[in-house]
């Protein structure tokens, strides 16, 4: 009989403690690897590498040839969504993506989609699956709609999403009808991703810190609540991860609410306060500082001290607050993983 391979990952996040936590950092595949450097300047541009499903699951992979994180995150971004929704996607050199048209009306209806624009995304995951340590967990994901929808109604990154949240006061309907139709194919989305390997997933929510209350309530915690649902009906098992960035206080009604099965913490959330407001025996991932892992040395070494001081009971994914930066030294990703293996605390 062939047993299941150990995930330490994949127990945490089942709500399994490990001691030491398994851990992966967020964008943990990109800028600051050489080898990652040197196959997009092979390769060209950003898009390119994202639809080549050979690069990027040869991406996906370097580092966990290089580190042996505990987890391997799909190479992608948040908005092959709305592309393949039919809105024009670029990223041009030294700016943010570009959507075209941007949606100031929310009326995604007059987009034309692109039907299989996901399916190099899945093919880049069964690749990913099949070439994996057998310890080591999968993890795919997508934007959530509210963040999505930022950069759909504006046509690109803001400071503070002033225009989508102005469209979200002036015509609720027409943003809502944006945000049902973004859940309907981050459902889809998700569900494929699973279908081709993908052993967890995780929602970036990367800008649910600019809304009210009411509007968190509204755009953030119902559509996760829908989209955790129908995930969970159709793939009974696989957990699913909520990251909504810069929630603060707020983050104990979405863990409360959403259905989501672990939390990621951004690096401003105290995670003794997290430890105490979350609910019981609830999986929390994070929250190092992505710039205390660039410090390295005694600051970096107390900053994870007191995370996993702080969530010592509770079981603990360790990564970053955010995305790890592309100026990281690779020593130091090396000094934070010794010490997390080592014990040091």
């Amino acid at each position: 009989m062939s047993s299941t391979p150990d995930r330490p990952l994949l127990a945490v996040l089942r709500g399994e403690r490990r001691d030491p936590p398994p851990v992966w950092l967020m964008r943990q595949a990109g800028r600051y690897l050489p080898e990652y450097r040197a196959l997009r300047a092979e390769k060209g541009g950003f898009l390119e590498l994202v639809y080549d499903s050979d690069a990027a699951a040869e991406i996906t992979l370097q580092p966990i040839r290089r580190f042996g994180f505990d987890a391997a995150i799909l190479f992608s971004d948040i908005l092959i969504i709305p592309h393949g929704m039919g809105q024009g996607l670029t990223f041009g050199p030294g700016e943010g993506p570009r959507l075209t048209p941007p949606l100031d009306d929310g009326d995604w209806r007059r987009l034309t989609p692109t039907v299989d624009r996901f399916a190099p995304i899945y093919e880049t995951v069964r690749k990913v699956a099949a070439a994996l340590p057998p310890s080591t967990t999968l993890i795919g994901f997508a934007g959530a709609p509210w963040t999505v929808a930022t950069y759909m109604v504006a046509g690109q990154g803001s400071k503070d999403q002033a225009e989508t949240r102005r469209l979200a006061y002036r015509d609720p309907a027409a943003f809502g009808a944006l945000i049902d139709r973004l859940c309907e194919v981050t459902i889809d989305y998700l569900s494929g991703q699973i279908d081709a390997g993908a052993m967890a997933v995780q929602l970036f929510d990367s800008w649910a810190g600019t809304l009210s209350p009411d509007q968190f309530d509204q755009w953030v915690i119902a559509p996760t609540k829908r989209i955790a649902a129908a995930l969970m009906a159709r793939h009974p098992g696989v957990p699913i991860i909520g990251f909504p960035k810069g929630a603060g206080a707020k983050l104990a009604a979405y863990a409360a609410e959403t259905g989501v099965d672990a939390v990621g913490l951004d690096e401003t959330v105290d995670p003794a306060w997290a430890d105490a407001v979350l609910p019981k025996g609830m999986p929390v991932q994070g929250n190092l500082d992505p710039l205390a892992l660039i410090a390295g040395g005694d600051a970096l070494r107390a900053a994870v001290a007191r995370i996993r001081a702080a969530l010592d009971t509770r079981p603990h994914v360790f990564n970053l607050g955010h995305g790890i930066l592309p100026d990281a030294p690779i020593a130091h990703v090396e000094q934070l993983l010794a010490m997390l293996r080592e014990g040091s605390r």
